[in-house]
């Protein structure tokens, strides 16, 4: 009620006081309110372009973290002595500051090894569901939002004010194998270990024909396989047969269509199937194509659910509020959502995915000091089939997973080739630093 723009008490608090800072796990700054020479208060954003979209804004509406924590940035629970002391000196009144979970480290590298490329980069810490990292490329400099501001809003192509990471709806290609897989254990528990494929690059029914990345011959393969080496073929296969009723629930359970239990700004994924759903469209939704759309936020809370056993930890940005003493005002801390698939099923898609870095697309992350699982993707989002976005998530060490990691590269092409280098500097950066 406060944050509504038509409550005067927002802007009899923001005359009262001065806008508290907003700091790094770590207690870097990442936002703080300076004063000029002529009195005139301005926000200063010490790390420039690197935290845009996850900090976000002041003015000119807000967003960011700057919006979701405005309510405690604006008010100030200073001691009373501090207040008489700022009345006497004809200054504001010190605001409250938030202490997020954000690690600069981890932040910087993944910046920097998004490079020019347009897409995002979220990492996690799956037992608590704090978010560790969140890069959106294209970005910008908050510290010149009163002069960019336009020009931004002008721009049509770009969708530069878009927090990629979270609002980004991406085909989610060869990543949603990981639900695919999931929904063909749960309808064949004792024998989905026995299913056996003889790839030939494509597989069809009628007209209706989906072929393997690049048109790849895999050979025999059995379901681990399958699954390391990405095979479409044997995943249209497998698609068909399930039961589409059955199929639908997964999805709900793992809050497709649905809202997210996050506190900030984002997009709901969007999938569909059911009893009225084609051989066609089922074949295109297993591979992670069709209609299919999912943000990188939800694609990390799935993976992040794997990584913790099968329950999902509610992601968080916020650790806690501080007043200008640095006494406490507020905790937030880890809450679950609750368990979206069974210890076993998860124990299961972790042997999956270790084996995509073994055997399969994600080989360049094999040969570490740690162990990693995850799934690549290449998903195709236009006529031309050899334009694609790499995707990888997964997390490490797989046998203790501490970071998960989700990346999204916008037509960069294979997974395996783009987003997986980006992901072993991402766990090398937080697991050995």
């Amino acid at each position: 009620m406060i944050n509504n723009s038509y409550n005067s008490r927002q802007e009899l608090l923001k005359s009262q006081n001065s806008r508290g800072t907003i700091y790094a796990n770590d207690r870097q700054i990442l936002a703080q309110t300076v004063t000029d020479s002529d009195g005139k208060e301005r926000r200063e954003y010490p790390f420039s372009n690197m935290f845009a979209h996850v900090v976000g804004y002041a003015s000119h509406g807000r967003f960011g973290i700057e919006a979701q924590s405005n309510y405690y940035l604006i008010q100030s629970n200073a001691k009373l002595s501090d207040k008489v002391a700022s009345e006497m000196s004809g200054e504001k009144y010190p605001g409250d500051s938030v202490i997020t979970t954000l690690d600069v480290a981890l932040q910087e590298t993944a910046y920097q090894a998004l490079g020019i490329y347009k897409g995002a980069i979220i990492a996690t810490e799956p037992s608590s569901g704090k978010i560790l990292a969140m890069v959106s490329k294209p970005d910008f400099d908050p510290n010149e939002i009163e002069n960019i501001w336009d020009s931004m809003l002008e721009d049509n192509e770009s969708g530069i004010l878009l927090n990629r990471a979270t609002q980004g709806l991406y085909p989610p290609g060869s990543t949603f194998k990981i639900v695919t897989a999931l929904e063909y254990i749960r309808e064949n528990p004792d024998t989905y270990m026995n299913y056996t494929y003889q790839c030939g690059g494509r597989f069809s029914i009628g007209e209706d024909v989906i072929n393997c990345y690049h048109g790849t011959s895999h050979g025999g393969e059995d379901f681990t396989k399958s699954f390391a080496k990405s095979c479409n073929a044997s995943f249209a296969n497998i698609s068909v047969g399930l039961d589409r009723k059955s199929y639908g629930s997964t999805l709900s359970k793992l809050l497709f269509n649905t809202e997210l239990p996050v506190s900030f700004a984002y997009n709901k994924s969007r999938v569909t199937v059911d009893e009225a759903s084609t051989d066609a469209d089922v074949m295109q939704l297993s591979i992670g194509q069709g209609t299919d759309q999912i943000t990188p936020l939800h694609m990390n809370m799935i993976t992040s659910a794997i990584a913790n056993g099968g329950v999902l930890m509610k992601p968080y940005l916020i650790d806690y509020v501080e007043n200008y003493n640095g006494n406490v005002i507020k905790q937030f801390s880890s809450n679950s959502y609750g368990r979206v698939m069974s210890e076993q099923e998860a124990e299961i898609l972790t042997e999956l995915m270790m084996q995509v870095v073994e055997n399969g697309t994600a080989t360049k992350l094999k040969g570490q000091t740690y162990t990693a699982a995850g799934k690549t993707g290449s998903a195709e989002y236009n006529s031309v089939k050899t334009d694609s976005h790499a995707w990888f998530t997964g997390f490490a060490p797989a046998d203790d997973p501490q970071i998960c990691v989700t990346i999204i590269i916008e037509g960069a092409g294979s997974g395996g080739d783009y987003a997986v280098p980006i992901a072993r500097r991402l766990f090398d950066a937080y697991l050995n630093p």
